[in-house]
């Protein structure tokens, strides 16, 4: 029998950051020393509170649906959070909760793109944002950030790339891949464009705002503008803070009516989402901070010691984030070159195949967040792992002629 698949999956690809993971799992299985540099999860364990939480959910047999758009506790802790971290105030009304943050965005274009609707991204941008605009029947519409600027936002671009068919703005700050984050001048700037557009609608995806380094600050473009505040949707979730990545669960703050729709339409994919998850999450949310404040310094440390490795690395340009835990390394320098087995490096995909192919560390192409020729790491580990994937990647590189 042939399957015949709707040509909606021809629109979009798996997610490559997801089958460099699933890469780096057979590797090991397989018996190889792996460095998996591709990872975006924090590898710490879920707080202790939290983890208690949980277990008290569970043993109170709170283990049932709950209300689609997410529980009053939870609802609640949400808006407590959007006000302590961000200065933002929403009615329950007004906030969403789903299984992670990607799940809240594809809610949100789903809901509102239409075929020849177009959604500004800016370039280089997080994987799912073009693919889900696709899958949506909209068109994506790209914003160059050139390397040379450190990646950051171009405002004239953007005013430019705006259209009568344009329905969504994404922002993602702090950046993935590049850790680039928006000062506050860039986003009034912007907020300033978007005024006279008033029919566009922003989706700020804040996921990596407690993953900040050397004192940037993180600010987020609804409250800088409040008059954009009944057009954003700040998407946000648990996973990067507090490390709860398989708890699977994301929330958004933004206009009451775009939230009633996306819920509506929650009702026939999900449902809603875990329970226990739930009860996890608020427990992260309303408890003690302390815990994102002294993993925020681990990582700050790893990202130090990894940026040292990195400048000893032939042929590579680096910067240091000022947030997220990735470097975007510019390799564009090796392509042209030949390996030890005679193999010319066409282009950055070639090169994450040769790293993974010879010296086994796992890497995700650049290409694959629109920006050819470089390639993501992310620091998500151990000190001793990067310190032998910077190692691995020295000898790699140094092997070019």
């Amino acid at each position: 029998m042939t399957i015949t698949l709707a040509p909606r999956l021809e629109r979009f690809k798996a997610s490559e950051s997801n089958m460099a993971g699933d890469r780096a799992r057979a590797l090991r299985q397989a018996g190889h020393h792996v460095v998996d540099f591709s990872i975006g999860e924090p590898d710490f364990p879920v707080p202790d509170h939290v983890k208690q939480a949980l277990v008290a959910a569970l043993q109170a047999d709170d283990t049932h649906y709950t209300n689609t758009g997410g529980t009053v506790a939870l609802l609640d802790a949400v808006r407590t959070k959007f006000a302590r971290d961000n200065g933002l105030h929403y009615e329950r009304n007004e906030v969403m909760v789903s299984t992670g943050a990607k799940s809240v965005m594809y809610h949100a274009f789903a809901c509102t793109v239409s075929q020849g609707d177009e959604v500004i991204v800016p370039r280089p941008y997080w994987i799912s944002y073009p693919n889900q605009v696709r899958i949506s029947g909209g068109t994506p519409v790209f914003v160059d950030c050139a390397p040379e600027k450190d990646f950051g936002l171009d405002v004239d671009a953007i005013a430019a790339a705006i259209s009568p068919r344009t329905r969504w703005l994404v922002l993602n700050s702090p950046n993935n891949p590049t850790g680039t984050v928006v000062p506050k001048a860039q986003l009034q700037a912007l907020a300033k464009v978007l005024r006279a557009h008033p029919d566009v609608l922003v989706m700020s995806d804040e996921i990596y705002e407690h993953l900040r380094y050397e004192d940037v600050e993180h600010h987020s473009i609804a409250a800088v503008e409040p008059s954009l505040k009944d057009r954003t949707l700040v998407v946000n979730g648990v996973s990067k803070a507090y490390a709860m990545t398989g708890l699977r669960i994301g929330y958004a703050g933004g206009p009451p009516a775009l939230v009633s729709a996306m819920v509506k339409l929650q009702t026939q994919t999900t449902s809603c989402a875990s329970s226990l998850s739930q009860s996890a999450a608020v427990a992260a949310l309303t408890g003690p901070q302390d815990v994102v404040a002294e993993r925020r310094a681990v990582m700050g440390a790893r990202r130090a010691h990894l940026d040292a490795l990195l400048a000893r690395v032939p042929l590579l340009r680096t910067r240091a984030p000022d947030g997220a835990m990735y470097f975007f390394c510019d390799a564009r320098a090796a392509i042209g070159r030949r390996t030890p087995s005679g193999r010319v490096l066409q282009s950055d995909a070639d090169i994450a195949g040769y790293l993974l192919d010879e010296f086994k560390v796992v890497v995700v192409q650049g290409g694959a967040y629109g920006q050819p020729g470089f390639f993501r790491i992310s620091f998500a580990t151990s000190l001793d792992n990067l310190g032998e994937g910077g190692r691995r990647l020295h000898d790699a590189f140094a092997a070019l002629s």
